[in-house]
């Protein structure tokens, strides 16, 4: 049964339906859990191809986080997921990629080590931040938007620990955090630390570094407690 139809279909098809995203739920920790740690999610367009900036930026932060001991985590898609994953198998990590079933099939990139096809959105957002110790997001649409603002509200609101949000390409996302800041900001729709959630760069090596460094420093402050964002 379609989403948009089951407030549509009669109970008995809701719940099962229900029960089918729930096995979905446990299919997706399921692999989660297999995963080894640390891990980071690569967000960004999959309508980029191998000359675009933003998939050669995204191939080389895929290969440092590699380097870095990360298992890099993607949309599976082509675009900037293709090169994230790419560039974690050009670095000899793990290279994962959870992908979703649209009218119009998305098919898998082929640098993916681990690679699972999720039928809901929510599902899927919840297996990136579940798995992840930060996103690093790239220049993209309403799919990259929709992983960003997820992070961000789950974040603020105390539902995950909080972990970095790297928005990559200062010139590509100047309009909307100057919005956030002439506009959330000023009007009081958001606070000062809701803005400081967000770190812009243009440097691959920067990017990196904000999700290791606070990774390792929250191991180093609570080698006793769980880092992985606990989405609930």
């Amino acid at each position: 049964m379609d989403d948009r139809r089951i407030f549509e279909s009669e109970d008995g098809a809701q719940r099962l339906h229900v029960g089918r995203i729930a096995d979905e739920f446990f299919e997706g920790f399921d692999a989660v859990a297999d995963l080894p740690t640390p891990a980071v999610s690569v967000f960004g367009s999959a309508r980029v191809g191998e000359d675009h900036p933003a998939y050669v930026q995204a191939r080389d932060v895929g290969r440092r986080f590699a380097e870095a001991g990360f298992v890099v985590v993607t949309g599976g898609g082509p675009g900037v997921m293709e090169a994230a994953n790419r560039g974690a198998k050009e670095g000899n990590g793990l290279s994962v990629g959870f992908n979703i079933v649209l009218p119009h099939e998305q098919h898998s990139n082929p640098y993916l080590d681990i690679g699972l096809t999720f039928k809901h959105f929510y599902v899927r957002k919840t297996m990136f931040v579940k798995a992840a110790e930060g996103f690093v997001i790239f220049p993209g649409g309403f799919g990259t938007l929709d992983e960003l603002f997820e992070a961000l509200t789950l974040i603020q609101t105390g539902k995950i620990l909080n972990f970095p949000v790297v928005l990559f390409d200062s010139d590509y996302w100047r309009g909307l955090t100057d919005w956030i800041r002439d506009q959330l900001l000023a009007e009081g729709m958001v606070s000062p630390e809701d803005e400081r959630l967000l770190h812009v760069t243009d440097d691959p090596e920067d990017a990196v570094r904000v999700v290791v460094s606070c990774y390792r420093d929250r191991c180093a402050e609570s080698p006793a407690e769980p880092v992985k964002a606990d989405a609930q």
